[in-house]
């Protein structure tokens, strides 16, 4: 008869459960994500295990979101994330794009164009300070906020 061959043993091994616990740490304070998820008027209670779950899942999606804004980064040749860049990596990516898109404010005007226009932003501003007179039956709204004289009294 001939011999079978000895099956191959593979040994796997373990990991100890506290090593794999420092690589699952998450990095928000779970008492704020608790917080944010109670907003939700549906979720009266949340397990434990579901926080912690809830908590690494914003981890890996912000990790991927701030890899996928330097990618736009540096194809732009510049060196730092601006919203522009983080719309770019939401476009890219449909599921991301699905339900992040529409949360980002538009960018405002160009890099070259910023400077010109913070200086027209204060112009109008100044020129601004001079109240400009209400329509018959309205009131500022600053005038609900300030202290009048009978409430002085």
């Amino acid at each position: 008869m001939a011999e079978e061959p000895a099956a191959e043993v593979v040994e796997i091994p373990e990991i100890e459960e506290e090593e794999t616990r420092e690589n699952l740490k998450s990095e928000f304070p779970l008492g704020r994500i608790k917080k944010i998820m109670k907003i939700d008027p549906e979720i009266n209670k949340i397990n434990s295990e579901a926080l912690h779950l809830v908590s690494l899942s914003t981890d890996l999606f912000l990790q991927f979101l701030t890899e996928k804004s330097a990618e736009a980064v540096l194809e732009k040749k510049r060196k730092t994330i601006k919203l522009e860049h983080l719309r770019i990596a939401a476009k890219r990516h449909q599921p991301t794009a699905d339900f992040l898109l529409d949360s980002l404010p538009m960018p405002s005007s160009t890099e070259s164009n910023r400077s010109g226009a913070a200086a027209a932003t204060q112009k109008k501003r100044s020129e601004s300070a001079v109240e400009k007179p209400l329509p018959v039956g309205t009131r500022r709204i600053d005038d609900f906020f300030k202290k009048s004289a009978i409430q002085e009294s």
